[in-house]
C-alpha cells in the first residue's frame, strides 16, 4: 500500500490543521521476554524444580498435531503524525491491515 509522506491533518496539542509527516511505528528495541514474570517458562520451570504443586499447564507435553486455522497473513499498520510545527507526534485513530506500507513523495 502506498502513502504519501506528508499529510494536512488535525493536531490536537496545536489545535488547528498542520501539516504532518506520516511515520510508520518500529517495534521497540528491546524484545525480549521477561523470564522472571507470572506466564514465564523459566519460572514454571522453577516452581517444578521446588516440587510443590502440581505444574498446571505445564504438565503435559504440548499437542503440536492442531494448527491454526484462520491465519492471518497481514498485521495492521500503525501510523504515528508528526506535526511540523510543534514536532509532536499522534497516532492514526484507525488502523488496517496491509502486508506492506510504502511511503512515496
Amino acid at each position: 500500500m502506498k502513502l504519501p509522506k506528508t499529510r494536512n491533518t488535525y493536531c490536537p496539542t496545536c489545535k488547528k490543521h498542520t501539516e504532518h509527516r506520516v511515520l510508520q511505528a518500529k517495534r521497540k528495541t528491546p524484545n525480549t521476554a521477561h523470564p522472571m514474570s507470572y506466564g514465564g517458562k523459566l519460572r514454571a520451570k522453577l516452581r517444578g524444580r521446588m516440587g510443590s504443586g502440581n505444574l498446571g499447564r505445564y504438565s503435559k507435553p504440548p499437542v503440536s498435531k492442531w494448527s491454526m486455522a484462520g491465519r492471518k497473513t497481514s498485521k495492521k499498520v500503525d501510523l504515528r503524525f508528526e506535526c511540523s510545527k510543534c514536532k509532536k507526534q499522534h497516532i492514526a485513530g484507525k488502523s488496517w491491515r496491509a502486508k506492506k506500507v510504502e511511503f512515496k513523495q
